[in-house]
């Protein structure tokens, strides 16, 4: 059987509200089992509707001042790093331009020369190592 769906007049909504107002009730909580309301989040949508969300719990974030720097300078950083991928990425596709002009100007397709003159980031680091010793 399905489930019975409750439906509340204005008049009923705009007193609970303004019991809440009056301090009547401690919480949406209480409101709530005082009249059989089903959720709190029904009785919010009326707090936000009818009344003054000054009723509604609200979330209070308290920081130090040291806190607060290190977010500053994590956003700053996070800009600079978002910065430097979109540099990364436009070098990228310009060199990947660069690359297949060169190809077309030699007669050389590039897949051809890539898999001719592939080497795997593994032996790049062997040849860099090589050359520090």
């Amino acid at each position: 059987m399905p489930a019975t769906r409750v439906r509340y007049s204005e008049a009923f909504k705009r007193g609970v509200v303004s019991e809440l107002e009056d301090g009547r009730h401690s919480s949406l909580n209480a409101v709530c089992r005082a009249y059989g309301i089903g959720g709190t989040l029904t009785v919010a949508r009326w707090v936000r509707r009818y009344g003054t969300e000054g009723l509604l719990p609200r979330n209070v974030r308290v920081e130090t001042l040291k806190e607060r720097d290190e977010l500053k300078e994590a956003r700053k950083r996070i800009r600079e790093l978002e910065a430097a991928v979109a540099d990364a990425h436009i070098d990228h596709c310009l060199e990947k331009a660069y690359f297949h002009v060169a190809c077309e100007r030699m007669g050389v397709d590039p897949e051809d020369f890539k898999k001719k003159n592939a080497m795997t980031l593994s032996e790049l680091r062997k040849g860099s190592r090589k050359g520090k010793r």
